[in-house]
């Protein structure tokens, strides 16, 4: 699998300004724990698995939260035509070269017409938002707007499954870390984003509730530490 560096992104839209939500920390222990290959196979993997592969090319594709924009890569390999990337980073979707259209954005206030978009997924942006359930509502409220009638959201998100507590004592022991740089790498990103990523952790009732809420789950799989939830719009 081979990611084109080379290719010039299209335009990128500013809904807003946007702002720099990751910092120099996080960005290198990101760097480190994956390259953007290991990456892309990983999300291709996933909707794979959740069958997305299988579904009609011509839909309308949107990622949410999409970063440097792996995910996107991963959506134009398994051939989608119309395929678009929203994220509050202006950084890092510049880092972006493809053929994807991107909008710098907040994700809890879309500026996509209503009914405009197929399918809408998020890849670990969820656990990033501030407060919850609040900020969770507004962007199930928005991604149920911009979906058509019969649309879906594919959601994966990390999921407190006793393996994920097992991560999380392993990256507490201090020679382990040493000795394994992923681990390192992981448990440094964990870290930078703790307030946010405990507060997902912690409320797994009420965020599969509100997901259950706006739309009717299709897929919903916990195992290794993720959710990977599919739901559609009625």
């Amino acid at each position: 699998m081979n990611i084109q560096q080379n290719e010039p992104a299209l335009q990128i839209e500013y809904w807003q300004p946007g702002m720099e939500c990751c910092d120099e920390i996080w960005e290198s222990a990101y760097r480190r724990f994956e390259t953007p290959e290991q990456e892309c196979h990983k999300f291709l993997k996933r909707l794979q698995q959740l069958g997305v592969d299988q579904w009609d090319k011509n839909l309308r594709v949107v990622e949410l939260f999409c970063g440097q924009g792996t995910g996107l890569h991963a959506l134009l390999e398994l051939g989608f035509h119309s395929v678009e990337g929203v994220d509050l980073s202006p950084h890092l979707l510049k880092q972006y070269q493809g053929a994807a259209q991107l909008y710098v954005g907040d994700c809890r206030e879309l500026k996509f017409e209503d009914h405009s978009r197929d399918v809408l997924i998020v890849q670990g942006g969820l656990h990033h938002l501030p407060i919850l359930p609040a900020d969770l509502e507004q962007t199930l409220s928005e991604m149920q707007r911009v979906l058509r009638p019969g649309g879906c959201v594919v959601i994966v998100e990390p999921w407190l499954t006793p393996f994920l507590r097992f991560v999380h004592a392993v990256c507490k022991i201090q020679v382990l870390r040493k000795l394994w740089p992923k681990l390192d790498a992981l448990a440094t990103m964990i870290e930078q984003e703790i307030t946010t990523y405990e507060q997902w952790l912690s409320q797994p009732e009420d965020i599969l509730a509100l997901l259950n809420s706006y739309f009717q789950s299709e897929q919903q799989k916990v195992a290794f530490g993720k959710l990977m939830y599919v739901g559609q719009k009625t």
